[in-house]
């Protein structure tokens, strides 16, 4: 290692592959023939049906520290926690890993489908390093984390995918591994078995333990890792502090998304002479699809109604990337009825200090009639998006709601 305090160091690291498979095995044997013989070939150039999988890729991780790796399906992320593990060889550049690994790469690795939860544990554990002594003094701790039941005596190939997870992380945890890697660990867990994970990988890092975490949950990584690698069609794509990486990846996303979904929502019409013809975003008093945390936001609802409507409803939601709606109000529940509504106009909704924390939204709008929430004339589905920028705060919950801290002690 040329840092002492690092458990892994990365240099330049570059992996190519084949889509054809005839070609894969051709130049897998040329090559195990050539190094045989010792006439190896240039690895830094591509032959004939080769990609760049991952292209000179560097990062470190020092002991007691977790990396998150993100990026786009396909991006190269689990391909790089494999070349860690040791499942890939490098073509170019250097790997050092100092310290035993545990790894989570895919759902039901290193168990056998017919083979018992209690049987796997003996068998994934060896996989993972631990003699039989150390399993056998984890053994009732291993079973009582995962909390799968009696499903602990059931085939492996029986369980859902969400209990071949708990069972992999729980052997995996406990087998005190130097180095955690996770690929999309808490993906299929439920809300509670996330949460004892959040808690047991907290305690794991407090006695030393580094992790390397990939996830596309993008507040997941901001909670647990202090540095993000941000990996693009196999390059890397920025490295560094992982509130600003995840920040710049969201807005990434969404100008991505905007440019491929903008308008692409549901968009339900039930009377044709009523329409919200559309909805701008303002911050101030500038049209602006990006708002920072902080600033006044305003959401304009353009409408046109060739008919008087009676009692209507106005509704503006806004969901995360996550799908949780943050915020749904209603003008009549916010105490502006509307009496009645007759031609063109729009209608403004205004927030003076935006708490979101920095993310990408998407906008529903709705409007009702007759004071009854459920009799829809317009209905637009997460039609519009936008964007709220960290403007330097730092959030790890849903918003930013600008408290006021006191403290007074007691005499």
């Amino acid at each position: 290692m040329k840092n002492p305090d690092n458990v892994i160091e990365v240099e330049h690291l570059y992996k190519k592959f084949t889509r054809s498979l005839k070609r894969s095995l051709f130049y897998g044997l040329s090559d195990v023939t050539r190094n045989m013989l010792g006439t190896n070939y240039d690895q830094g150039k591509l032959r004939k049906g080769e990609f760049w999988s991952l292209e000179d890729i560097n990062f470190t991780l020092k002991k007691g520290e977790a990396l998150g790796i993100i990026g786009q399906n396909g991006s190269g992320k689990t391909t790089l926690l494999r070349i860690i593990n040791g499942i890939f060889p490098p073509d170019k550049g250097e790997v050092r890993v100092k310290g035993k690994i545990g790894a989570l790469i895919a759902v039901g690795a290193g168990f056998h489908p017919h083979m018992t939860g209690r049987e796997n544990i003996y068998l994934n554990g060896t996989i993972l390093g631990m003699t039989k002594e150390d399993i056998e003094r984890e053994y009732e701790n291993i079973i009582n984390f995962a909390d799968i039941g009696d499903f602990i005596d059931a085939p492996v190939a029986t369980y859902s995918s969400g209990m071949t997870i708990r069972l992999g992380f729980s052997i995996a945890i406990h087998s005190k591994p130097e180095i955690l890697l996770a690929d999309e660990v808490l993906a299929v867990g439920d809300l509670g078995f996330a949460l004892k994970c959040y808690r047991k990988i907290a305690e794991y890092r407090e006695s030393g333990g580094s992790i390397i975490l990939v996830s596309h949950g993008l507040q997941l990584i901001r909670n647990t890792c202090k540095e993000v690698l941000w990996i693009d069609k196999g390059v890397t794509k920025e490295y560094g502090d992982a509130q600003s990486v995840c920040d710049h990846y969201e807005k990434f996303i969404l100008e991505k998304d905007s440019k491929n979904t903008e308008g692409m929502g549901s968009i339900i019409h039930t009377d044709d002479k009523v329409r919200i013809t559309g909805v701008e975003f303002f911050n101030t008093e500038t049209k602006n699809k990006e708002v920072k945390v902080g600033d006044p936001l305003t959401i304009r609802i353009n409408f046109d109604s060739q008919r008087k409507i009676n009692k209507p409803i106005f509704t503006v939601s806004l969901s995360n990337p996550e799908n949780i709606q943050v915020i749904s109000n209603y003008t009549n529940f916010d105490g502006f009825p509307i009496d009645s509504l007759e031609g063109k106009g729009y209608l403004d909704f205004k927030v003076d200090k935006l708490s979101l924390k920095a993310s990408e939204y998407k906008c529903t709008i709705t409007l009702t009639e007759n004071n009854d929430i459920n009799n829809h004339l317009e209905w637009h589905d997460k039609a519009y998006n936008f964007r709220v920028d960290s403007n330097g705060t730092i959030s790890y919950g849903l918003v930013t709601p600008f408290p006021q801290w006191d403290l007074k002690l007691e005499k």
